[in-house]
């Protein structure tokens, strides 16, 4: 099957696509990172507490709803799982800021406050964030 047409079955099937990433709020939930680590990503996992990482994973404490730049200027994705509702807006922010995609999951019945693109994942339900109309966004 060709590259374009393959089924992506799992959110590491989705990451594994970007050279770089960013984990919003990594807490000690680290086997993604870890995984994408294995199969070549650059990742920085971040947290608004102190987080011990994998090996080869960078981490910076930061918090999304008032983010240092920086940490995302180099991402091409965003990523986060069990994003709650209230940092739905900020970390698109961060993501168009840097002009890299969002992609994240939700709790349970929680539904995404911004525009989604809906993707059925063995994990659930992953949404990839989309631009509104003049957020100056791509």
């Amino acid at each position: 099957m060709s590259r374009s047409r393959r089924r992506f079955e799992s959110l590491i099937d989705y990451l594994r696509e970007y050279d770089r990433v960013v984990e919003v709020g990594i807490g000690r939930r680290t086997g993604l990172a870890a995984d994408l680590v294995d199969v070549g990503v650059s990742v920085t996992a971040t947290d608004v507490h102190p987080r011990a990482v994998p090996d080869g994973v960078r981490f910076v404490e930061d918090d999304v709803v008032d983010p240092e730049p920086s940490v995302y200027a180099d991402a091409d994705a965003v990523y986060a799982r069990n994003l709650p509702p209230e940092l739905h807006r900020p970390a698109l922010e961060v993501a168009q800021e840097a002009d890299a995609d969002l992609l994240f999951t939700t709790l349970g019945g929680d539904q995404p406050t911004v525009p989604v693109e809906r993707k059925t994942i063995r994990e659930g339900t992953l949404y990839v964030a989309r631009d509104e109309p003049g957020s100056g966004g791509r």
